[in-house]
């Protein structure tokens, strides 16, 4: 669920609230109690960076071991491959 950020247009008072996207917005402010809460545009608290999620995801051949790229190469990577049902 993602955490939404509400400004009171009356006095000022900022909250967060964690919300399902289906959910309606919030309009009483907890402070002053008067309905003039608004939603603020807020940046993400985090970000998604790199290749990929995974070492391994989106790499091929001797790039998936980067781990193991100090060792010994005596591993085949023999189960990579796809298997197809049809």
């Amino acid at each position: 669920m993602p955490i939404y950020e509400y400004q009171c247009k009356a006095c000022g008072h900022v909250l967060e609230a964690l919300q399902k996207m289906s959910d309606a917005p919030l309009t009483d402010c907890p402070q002053c109690g008067k309905s003039e809460l608004s939603k603020m545009i807020s940046a993400a608290g985090f970000r998604l960076k790199g290749g990929g999620w995974y070492e391994t995801d989106f790499k091929s051949g001797k790039k998936k071991n980067l781990a193991d790229s100090g060792k010994s190469e005596s591993k085949s990577s023999g189960s990579g491959g796809s298997s197809s049902k049809s």
